[in-house]
């Protein structure tokens, strides 16, 4: 007896919680906003980990918070997207940030710099390390609202029409490389070239530059470069975790119910995962049919990546003296590297040296 009226109350109190959750949903604003992306539709990872953000947000919010992802061009250009976003022309974008260090150098954290963070990396001073209070005091003149969504991991280090022997080659080299990557490009001698995603091919092809980076193999092969380059670099010493943000209109963050803003928060952080586990997964694979494709693997030498270190800290040193934003996150940035860095050193780089060799090395 006793436990049929337990059952009887469990259930009236389930029915209960049923009709409670659409009242609540009920009572919270019917929201439609647009969030353009940098990346083209060709890219799944890129440009789908926003659209994975909208389809899940609107479950979530009972499909009162819709999110239309718009591609580079149907609204603004890739490179307008926080533009759009300050301007209120858009609620959102999804980009990577260093496209913006046009507008001021200290952009670069946010995504990623030269000889910087590792994905995990990145994301400890994002989520843990105070990274992301300072980026959103930053941004806030910019009327924007910052979210960790997405991570490449380490990139490629770009194709090439030519081999890269020396730092001789590097030489009025015409390469597509964007942010300060492209500055460090600059002090070896090359002519960085800043160029969205969807147009790098046919400037590759028509010989208006002599290389460009993107990604990794999987981006690197649906876009063609190694028709027109078959010389495949590496690693992307200017990209060793590069973080994709979502960034929000403040006044429209602001406005968010809070249930709202923990929606945003967890798929934000949902779709920062998916994407890096989504590389980490496409990489080897897409690698290995580039290759068999005619695809030249090939390191950097070790002067071009000992005189990229130099010219990169040399550059942070300038930047610090004329730039009191930069300053300030640079300093904070450069300690968690240095912590980090040495943590790594000890456990990370131990292991990843001896396992990652060992089937070829073991005998």
């Amino acid at each position: 007896m006793r436990r049929r009226k337990f059952v009887a109350s469990a259930a009236v109190g389930g029915a209960a919680s049923v009709v409670a959750a659409p009242a609540i949903a009920q009572s919270a604003p019917e929201l439609k906003w647009r969030l353009t992306s940098s990346f083209p539709k060709s890219l799944d990872t890129l440009y789908g980990a926003a659209e994975s953000f909208a389809k899940k947000i609107a479950v979530l919010t009972d499909n009162k918070l819709q999110v239309r992802v718009f591609a580079p061009g149907e609204i603004v250009p890739a490179l307008q997207a926080l533009d759009a976003v300050q301007n209120n022309t858009v609620e959102m974008c999804h980009t990577a940030s260093y496209y913006f260090v046009g507008k001021d150098l200290t952009m670069g954290f946010d995504a990623g710099v030269p000889f910087g963070l590792t994905a995990r990396q990145q994301n400890a001073w994002m989520m843990q390390g105070g990274g992301l209070q300072l980026m959103r005091e930053f941004m806030a003149d910019y009327n924007a609202v910052p979210f960790p969504a997405g991570n490449t991991g380490v990139q490629m280090g770009g194709w090439f029409r030519k081999e890269i022997k020396t730092l001789d080659d590097m030489k009025g080299l015409k390469m597509r490389i964007p942010g300060i990557g492209g500055q460090v490009w600059a002090k070896l001698g090359a002519v960085p070239q800043q160029i969205a995603g969807g147009d790098i091919f046919p400037a590759l092809e028509r010989g208006a530059i002599d290389g460009a980076e993107w990604v990794g193999p999987y981006d690197d092969e649906k876009l063609g470069f190694y028709k027109v380059a078959p010389y495949y670099y590496y690693p992307g010493f200017w990209e060793a975790g590069t973080q994709i943000t979502l960034m929000i209109g403040k006044q429209h963050w602001d406005a968010l119910p809070p249930a709202y803003k923990v929606a945003v928060e967890s798929v934000a952080a949902d779709v920062n995962g998916e994407m890096l586990a989504r590389y980490d997964t496409q990489n080897p694979q897409a690698l290995r049919r580039l290759v068999a494709a005619g695809a030249q693997l090939r390191p950097y030498p070790r002067e071009v990546l000992a005189a990229a270190w130099k010219a990169t800290h040399e550059l942070y040193d300038e930047f610090s003296g004329k730039n009191a934003k930069f300053r300030k996150i640079y300093d904070h940035w450069k300690a968690f590297r240095e912590e980090q860095f040495l943590w790594f050193r000890v456990a990370e780089l131990t292991y990843e040296s001896f396992a990652f060799t060992a089937a070829q090395t073991v005998k």
